[in-house]
């Protein structure tokens, strides 16, 4: 199909011989890599354009959009999801004439035109389609389908069966259920709903009668339907096998991590199992594989908080750090940092534990304790690689400490967190590991505490005059702000996603002497905000008043 497409582009002048060469040297290079999706990649062509010049040539109708209306539930439950995926085909409603229409990216591929012709024993035509149609409508059409948790544990329910847990080599598709035992089902089905819902962890909690399933979605546990107590050493095993994890331990906790593809999604679920008086308990985080990182602008930043952190990001050389508890999305805010910086002129390297995202053009490396590849080692080894830019995923003692600062000195820019509750807290937390303060004077040059508030769904937050007693104690200035209220679109939450609300300090000449001087947190802080610096609790009323959040989220994440 390569060479046939690439004769037809040129022979129609679509393409030049030069940009041809390249393309098909990247296709080779990479295996599984089709030609249109490079050529659309490097914006040579456009799918439209590509999938025209082949229906024209091999005189074939072309497909350009594929709905949902277009597609027969019955007709695809008879073939299996990984088969449609693999020769990126998909037949369509038949028309008058009762001959499917079968979309198709490759259109000379005609044995699984074959198998498919033999499975529905239907008159079949082929129409051409570009990869990313057809792909995006299978992927579509799977994820449309409604409460696959619940259909699973009906199946489940009242049968006491001793169920089957099959091995799996490599990374299956949540979406592929239709042929599994019901156990597989169930798993499956629970995480596939998870990642519908946005959720960033799965916890399957036993209790002596019952086994309670939650999910934390925007940073809070939602119940989910419970799956039967007697299914409960079938789920636990079957989750253990996707994570490579002893199953015939239950009496120590166990740590591990699966793959696992959701139609286009590929997602990375990081496992811990613990032994309680009821049987083992287990939490999954999941972590979503992608290129895809948000840009600066998309956490939450208010306009002058932005500049003035894009500029810090910007310097030459310093540490930059960005302080608060777990889950408060400070990775987030890292990786949209190296992204903002990322060029062809700069060598960045990070030091990751994990590596949550993988990002083109930066090399990252994961940590491995059980070796002793610690984070110091990483950045001692990176410090050898002739960087410009570091990232270090987490400054966790002494060592680690006095290496970044020691790399910042000597002219590189370091990026890493710390868990501390505030900005100025940052340095005491430095002090206690063992810096020297006057080189934390000379090499932090700013610091950005944060948290995450949930979003008020747009479609029905609700509008409420501010009383007198809210705009003294907060200093709100408008005559109203929002509160929840609950609709379909955000599962009656009255919430959908996250963002943050920041804390920036600034290391300037004022506080570099207060650092040296070894003053207290609580005074640098004040020098902080007679120097212009937002606490998080004035950043979050000013996210209230612009009908973001609520008083309650910023409420609940801050201190008074």
């Amino acid at each position: 199909m390569t060479q046939f497409l690439g004769n037809v582009l040129l022979k129609r002048g679509l393409l030049e011989e030069p940009d041809l060469a390249e393309a098909e040297s990247l296709v080779q290079a990479t295996p599984g890599t089709l030609l249109q999706d490079v050529l659309v990649e490097k914006e040579l062509l456009t799918d439209l354009e590509i999938v025209r010049a082949l229906g024209e040539e091999l005189g074939l109708e072309t497909c350009e959009e594929i709905s949902q209306e277009d597609l027969d539930g019955e007709m695809l439950g008879k073939i299996p999801l990984d088969f449609l995926k693999r020769h990126l085909l998909l037949p369509l409603k038949p028309g008058e004439s009762g001959v499917v229409p079968v979309a198709m990216a490759d259109p000379l591929s005609v044995y699984p035109l074959d198998d498919v012709r033999r499975i529905l024993d239907r008159e079949l035509k082929v129409v051409i389609a570009s990869a990313r149609t057809v792909s995006g409508a299978i992927a579509a059409f799977f994820e449309a389908q409604k409460d696959l948790t619940e259909k699973a544990i009906d199946e489940i329910h009242g049968d006491d069966t001793q169920y089957s847990i099959e091995e799996v080599e490599g990374s299956e598709d949540l979406l592929d259920i239709a042929r599994k035992a019901p156990i597989i089902k169930l798993v499956n089905s629970l995480i596939y709903e998870a990642v519908k819902a946005r959720a960033s962890d799965i916890h399957i909690e036993p209790y002596e009668k019952v086994i309670k399933l939650r999910y934390r979605i925007d940073g809070i546990l939602y119940d989910a339907p419970s799956p039967p107590r007697h299914v409960q050493s079938a789920l636990i095993s079957r989750i253990k096998i996707l994570s490579n994890l002893n199953i015939a331990e239950s009496r120590m906790p166990q740590d591990g991590r699966m793959n696992i593809t959701a139609g286009s999604r590929r997602l990375d679920i990081r496992v811990s199992v613990l032994p309680t008086a009821f049987g083992e308990r287990v939490v999954m985080r999941l972590l979503e594989k992608s290129e895809a990182v948000l840009a600066l602008t998309d956490l939450g930043f208010l306009p002058e908080m932005l500049v003035r952190f894009e500029e810090l990001v910007k310097q030459p050389h310093g540490i930059v750090l960005v302080t608060g508890p777990t889950g408060s999305g400070k990775s987030t805010t890292l990786y949209s940092a190296l992204t903002t910086i990322r060029s062809t002129t700069q060598n960045i390297i990070t030091v990751e534990d994990p590596i949550e995202n993988q990002i083109r053009d930066i090399s990252q490396i994961q940590v491995k304790p059980k070796i002793g590849f610690t984070f110091a080692e990483g950045l001692r080894s990176i410090l050898r690689q002739d960087p410009d830019v570091i990232m270090v995923g987490e400054i966790r003692d002494h060592e680690t400490a006095e290496i970044a600062v020691q790399a910042s000195l000597t002219g590189h820019l370091v990026f890493s967190t710390l868990h501390t509750n505030d900005s100025a807290g940052t340095v005491t937390r430095l002090m206690d590991m063992g810096v020297e303060p006057f080189l934390i004077a000379s090499s932090v040059i700013g610091v950005l505490a944060q948290r995450l508030v949930r979003v008020l769904c747009e479609e029905c937050r609700i509008a409420i005059p501010v009383a007198p007693e809210l705009r003294k104690a907060y200093g709100i200035t408008g005559d109203a702000i929002y509160q929840a209220g609950g609709c379909d679109a955000c599962r009656d939450t009255g919430y959908s996603g996250r963002k943050g609300i920041f804390e920036l300090l600034i290391v300037d000449n004022r506080i570099q002497d207060l650092i040296a001087g070894q003053r207290p947190a609580g005074e640098i802080k004040t020098a902080a905000i007679d120097g212009g610096m937002a606490t998080l609790r004035i950043d979050g009323i000013r996210k209230v008043e612009s009908g973001m959040t609520t008083l309650e989220e910023v409420a609940r994440v801050t201190q008074g």
